[in-house]
């Protein structure tokens, strides 16, 4: 048994805590009339409303550059699909015979055309002329807006790439694309086939 010391509080205290508890009879009422008066709860947004909500969105380096280099692999996918094998429409590079030239089983005749109607002046740097602007410029259409030349090329696979104004390398839009050549400029390739006569 616990010995409790002869304290009236302590002693008041045991005995308010025995005594029976007696509630108004209208507080129950009361309760109850603020429990309704309070507004129903609002149902939460379906899962699909959450997706077109605006909210801020703070991303770190790591995952912006994770962003944009997916968005550029988003853009190169759909620039594949468009153009289902590298080529979009246009005059295509193509190999023809040409009589004025003296054609034997080393060398094709290649016709380069690129469509550029505000160039100055343009010309075709390639392996087969070191990459040297000023070996073959090409010349203007009649109707301004094409440029070509028809060059002597040896069999094989070649690269190259046009020089607009003097300062702009462009590879050729009608041709497939070369690997990246670590210099920074796009490169086309031309595969020109032996001659059988």
């Amino acid at each position: 048994m616990i010995e409790r010391d002869e304290d009236p509080w302590v002693d008041w205290i045991a005995a308010e805590a025995g005594r029976p508890v007696a509630l108004d009879p209208g507080a129950r009422e009361r309760l109850l009339a603020a429990v309704r008066a309070e507004p129903l709860p609002t149902r939460a947004p379906r899962p699909w409303r959450r997706l077109f909500e605006r909210r801020p969105l703070a991303l770190s380096p790591v995952a912006s550059l994770a962003t944009a280099a997916g968005l550029v692999g988003i853009g190169v996918l759909a620039g594949a699909m468009i153009y289902r094998d590298g080529r979009p429409a246009g005059p295509p590079t193509e190999v023809v015979e040409n009589t004025r030239l003296p054609v034997h089983d080393t060398v094709r005749v290649v016709k380069f055309v690129l469509i550029a109607p505000q160039a100055k002046e343009v010309a075709l740097v390639g392996d087969f002329n070191r990459w040297d602007a000023r070996a073959t410029p090409m010349t203007r259409t009649p109707t301004g807006g094409t440029w070509s030349v028809t060059l002597p090329v040896v069999p094989g696979r070649h690269l190259y790439a046009f020089v607009v104004d003097g300062t702009q390398w462009l590879a050729d839009p009608t041709a497939p694309l070369a690997p990246e050549d670590g210099f920074g400029a796009a490169n086309s390739v031309l595969l020109v086939g032996e001659s059988h006569s």
